[in-house]
């Protein structure tokens, strides 16, 4: 079943990476402005057709700023949970792993995998249950990155780190009450950095089975960061010591 994808930066991303995927594409009536040229451009390319449809038709068709072009695609190719291991015998020493332990805000989703793109992450691994999956939001919040960024939702996520951990990944789990700070770790070599759900944080089981936690220094009244926002701070610590 095709999915919608919308906004200037998402479609722009499937138009560029898998063109092949577009099976229709709208744009609002009466827009000539230089971006949305830019994604009409990118389509011609193609040999892709643009519908001319009134903004309200637009509205109508999908919840959140469409900013003037929707496009409707073939899903992205699904990693499974069988894939994780040959994903992380690939990357080898690489191997850099994003573990979202109970996020359930698209918004913060699509944000994390944006980081986890530009930051070179093998993978985004995140539970079944009580946790948001790809989504029209989550593509348009990722500009284009929920298209290459391997994301595996699994069964079992405490299994999974044990997997991992046997396959020679060592598991950081992030905790504001931990005793150490994320910048005293050592992050080369094969890594999986588990965040938490804001609030909350890791569960139980997820927190068992990391190797150790760490922190993030905070000196001001807040206890914690949005989780989007902590995720580009672990990964680009762990890309700045491998860099170093």
């Amino acid at each position: 079943m095709a999915e919608k994808i919308f906004g200037i930066h998402a479609v722009q991303a499937v138009l560029s990476r898998s063109p092949e995927r577009v099976k229709s594409l709208y744009v609002q009536n009466g827009r000539g402005d230089k971006r949305l040229q830019e994604v009409l451009g990118l389509a011609a390319s193609a040999s892709i057709g643009a519908s001319q449809r009134p903004r309200e038709e637009l509205d109508k068709m999908v919840e959140g700023r469409h900013q003037g072009v929707i496009a409707l695609v073939e899903p992205a190719p699904e990693y499974r949970e069988k894939d994780l291991p040959d994903l992380v015998a690939a990357a080898g020493s690489a191997a850099l792993i994003l573990v979202l332990d109970g996020v359930t805000d698209p918004h913060n989703l699509g944000a994390c995998l944006r980081s986890a793109d530009a930051a070179g992450v093998t993978a985004v691994v995140a539970p079944r249950d009580n946790s948001v999956g790809l989504g029209a939001t989550v593509f348009k919040v990722a500009c284009g990155a929920a298209d290459v960024v391997p994301f595996i939702q699994v069964t079992n996520l405490a299994r999974s780190l044990q997997q991992m951990q046997q396959a020679g990944i060592w598991v950081v789990g992030m905790a504001g009450e931990a005793d150490t700070s994320l910048y005293e770790r050592d992050l080369r070599g094969p890594l999986a950095i588990v965040l938490g759900a804001e609030g909350a944080g890791m569960r139980r089981l997820t927190r068992e089975n990391c190797d150790y936690l760490a922190k993030l220094p905070m000196a001001g009244t807040v206890s914690s960061l949005n989780v989007s926002v902590a995720t580009g701070i672990c990964l680009f610590e762990a890309v700045r010591q491998r860099q170093s």
